[in-house]
């Protein structure tokens, strides 16, 4: 029998109806039959899967092996025994209830018969609410670095891996990690690794939310996620040591696996539960990470950083107080001190804490604090003889050195790029317009913002002009659209007796305030003109 080009893991627990779509699409593969083993592993199932399972072994019986056995209590087990029988000379795993892109295969052992590569990343796709990674799927690749590319943070066993890299190195998942055990055998892969290559123009991987993912108990999940955790870094220790590599992959674990553990997940646990949560896993930081958290921090996000220096200090109600406030996607204010700015959550220059300022600093742009944040307090029209003017007060979630904060009103639109952040930050060399106006600033009563008051001129011209403020923050110069909706706008007023103009306020499609001013009538000829046209009309006659 010639040797098939890949063999398709497939460990199976209780995936029905959406085995079926699974089995069709790797039958389905463009790369033929011929090029392919299928094992499929029923580790135990009660439903329906272990007769779909024979129902396509006895349709395709060149292709289709199909193994059963007692429950294990994870796919660790299922994926070792098919390991050890497969034939292909690439190796590929797919969830039971997932399926692949007709052509994912054949593109997927292309890229690694021409590059030589030891594993394949194939473009994923989500299907419902599943959480995939998307940075290391921007380009085809045909080498990618590991730290960099966006790869330690695809580290589901989704791939496809050289067989002989597996066989050479005596890799197999660790049964007793009954959940995330594909984590330690694909970064083991990554590190044995030559080349890894990613295809991006095609969708070959669809990862399908499953409608019972709430019925793994958080219980279960929270010890294991820290097993795996300690489990991957000592493996990566062993393989590669302290270095660069080390360093990239304890940082992702801070990113994803240990913030996932005090998500809302956290909050639905009882006091005592919390308790134990963050006493275990400040045992486990202080462990691993100790004083190298100081080097990591930069590379998280305020949130993260706070989350982890809570339980550093085993502060289990300021850290439910924190999960709580984030994950409502409630943002505190924003201090504006100097050249930094910060994120005001509770326990900065707290007396009581021994939190550094850099843990609260912002870094980056800060284009999605200020954007939903910057709305109208109040507008009127102000007039003096023929002199008009906007009288506006904006509410902008920023206190401390709002000195540079002003109110304007620009004729220019916004970049597309700022419809979803909502404001933009300008380029270095990049300079507004001299603010027109008069300008007053003042706190909120409770502290939380600063509301810029202005009286701004308007001239008399025909116009659309956008409202909006501009702000010094960390070093930048940003620009936020001022948003007006559920706000009372003045009434459309008439302005000047000769020559009259009008002017309206009104709240874009956007939800962004704009002014419009222009003549209240079209211009009238002047009695030269309308000479002209008289004479020349005789003439004509």
């Amino acid at each position: 029998m010639t040797e098939p080009a890949v063999t398709v893991v497939v460990a199976v627990y209780n995936t029905m109806p959406a085995l079926t779509e699974c089995l069709e699409s790797l039958v389905g593969q463009s790369i033929g039959l011929d090029r392919l083993e299928i094992i499929a592993v029923n580790d135990g199932s009660t439903d329906d899967s272990g007769k779909e399972l024979d129902r396509f072994a006895a349709r395709y019986p060149g292709t289709f092996k199909v193994i059963h056995q007692e429950n294990s209590g994870g796919p660790a087990g299922p994926n070792n025994v098919a390991l050890s029988q497969a034939t292909g000379r690439y190796v590929f795993f797919v969830g039971s209830d997932d399926y692949l892109g007709r052509e994912a295969l054949e593109r997927m052992v292309k890229m690694a018969d021409k590059n030589d590569s030891d594993v394949v990343l194939g473009k994923m796709v989500a299907v419902g609410n599943r959480s995939i990674p998307r940075a290391v799927f921007r380009t085809t690749e045909n080498s990618i670095p590991l730290i960099g590319s966006g790869a330690l943070y695809a580290i589901s066993n989704t791939k496809m891996y050289k067989r002989a890299l597996i066989e050479k190195h005596g890799m197999r998942y660790a049964e007793d990690l009954p959940v995330s055990c594909d984590m330690p055998f694909t970064l083991e892969a990554y590190v044995h690794s030559k080349t890894v290559s990613v295809v991006a123009d095609y969708d070959c991987y669809y990862a399908v939310r499953r409608d019972d993912d709430s019925n793994i108990t958080y219980r279960a999940r929270f010890e294991n996620r820290l097993k795996v955790c300690k489990r991957a870094l000592d493996r990566l220790h062993e393989l590669s040591g302290p270095g660069d590599l080390y360093d990239a992959f304890a940082i992702r674990l801070l990113k994803v696996d240990l913030a996932w553990i005090f998500g809302e997940n956290f909050l639905a646990e009882t006091p005592e539960r919390r308790e134990e949560c963050v006493r275990v896993t400040a045992e486990f930081l202080e462990e691993y990470y100790g004083s190298s958290f100081d080097r990591f921090e930069h590379r998280l996000t305020v949130p993260e950083r706070l989350r982890f220096r809570w339980v550093f200090a085993r502060r289990t109600d300021s850290l439910t107080e924190l999960v709580r406030t984030d994950t409502a996607g409630d943002l505190p204010p924003t201090l504006l001190d100097g050249d930094h700015a910060y994120a005001l959550y509770p326990g900065f220059r707290d007396s009581r804490y021994d939190i550094p300022d850099s843990s609260f600093e912002l870094l980056g742009t800060l284009v999605g604090r200020f954007g939903p944040g910057t709305e109208l307090a109040s507008m009127a029209w102000h007039q003096d003889a023929d002199a008009f003017a906007l009288d506006v007060s904006v509410r902008v979630p920023v206190v401390g050195d709002t000195s540079s904060a002003v109110v304007r009103l620009a004729d220019r639109a916004m970049p597309k790029s700022t419809d979803k952040a909502g404001a933009r930050r300008l380029g270095k060399h990049e300079e507004l317009p001299r603010p027109v106006g008069e300008f007053t600033r003042e706190t909120t009563p409770d502290g939380d913002a600063t509301v810029v008051r202005a009286r701004i001129p308007l001239k008399r011209r025909k116009a659309t002009l956008g409202l909006r403020v501009s702000l010094d923050a960390g070093g930048w110069t940003y620009e936020i659209p001022v948003r007006g909706e559920e706000h009372p706008l003045p009434l459309a007023r008439r302005w000047r007796v000769d020559d009259p103009y009008r002017v309206a306020a009104e709240v874009n499609a956007k939800g962004r305030v704009v002014v419009a001013t222009g003549p209240l009538y079209p211009p009238n000829k002047n009695w030269g003109s309308r000479l002209r046209s008289l004479l020349t009309g005789s003439k004509r006659k």
